[in-house]
């Protein structure tokens, strides 16, 4: 459990970035955190895992404050950056390195997750693709069972079929008992894993709501003219004619288009 409690934050000489922020996120969920760029989403990230110090307010992670570096959170959390290093050891050679820091790291669902990535465990790190780096650091995190599973724009450097495989990956690995957090721009990759939608924007969390009561509440669709449209919240143009959000019926329900459903937000049509 994530909870965030009027936290204020700024980097020195900067204007504030965040302001009595507060959010509260249970564990079993996969949360797809968005926002512009600058919006501090990698920020809050930094303060979630306890690598930055709030001026105000107060963090706490499954019972413990992060700023502390407990060893039993460190444990239980495990942060994917966006930018990240390895020493230049093997894959074999990292993993015996530092699976002992986490209780219930799963060495068969490594295995198996290194396999559909199609990763050598005795290949150098340093010496593979950017993506190939990125694909093990996914596999490792999941393998740590963490319960607290932080990823800053993880699909970012993977290709095509290593995102399609991060999705179904990533879903077959988690557990209820697990809170997944995913900070990205790159929305069409998670639209169809995360269960919860949060947005950021001038500091605060302006948008909060479960998938469930978003497709409840709003119908996704493309349609040729606007015309023949009712209760329509947000429209924008595409080859096609007009992709729109409008309010849904009793008995609809439709996909969510998360691009658009972000942008709706940003613009304060819903």
């Amino acid at each position: 459990m994530i909870k965030i409690e009027n936290l204020s934050f700024h980097y020195k000489k900067k204007a504030a970035l965040f302001n009595n922020l507060t959010l509260e996120v249970d564990n079993g969920h996969i949360v797809g955190l968005l926002g512009k760029n600058g919006a501090g989403k990698s920020t809050l990230l930094n303060l979630i895992s306890g690598l930055n110090h709030p001026q105000k307010g107060n963090i706490m992670v499954n019972g413990y404050n992060p700023v502390e570096r407990n060893p039993n959170l460190l444990a239980e959390i495990y942060f994917v950056p966006e930018e990240f290093s390895f020493p230049h050891v093997s894959i074999n050679t990292y993993i015996r390195a530092y699976d002992s820091f986490y209780s219930s790291f799963d060495y068969e669902k490594l295995k198996g997750i290194l396999k559909e990535f199609e990763l050598n465990g005795s290949a150098n790190l340093n010496k593979l693709s950017h993506g190939q780096r990125k694909k093990f650091l996914i596999a490792f995190a999941l393998a740590s069972n963490c319960k607290i599973l932080i990823l800053d724009e993880p699909t970012n450097g993977l290709d095509i079929p290593s995102k399609s495989q991060f999705r179904k990956i990533l879903v077959s690995s988690v557990t209820d008992e697990q809170l997944v957090m995913i900070s990205t721009h790159q929305v069409k990759d998670i639209d169809t894993i995360i269960d919860k939608v949060v947005v950021l924007e001038n500091g605060n969390i302006i948008y909060n709501e479960a998938t469930n009561d978003i497709t409840r509440k709003l119908y996704f669709d493309t349609v040729s003219s606007l015309s023949e449209v009712d209760c329509l919240l947000y429209h924008e143009n595409c080859p096609t004619g007009h992709k729109i959000i409008r309010t849904a019926a009793n008995t609809e329900e439709s996909g969510i288009d998360l691009e658009l459903l972000f942008n709706a937000v940003i613009n304060k049509s819903i």
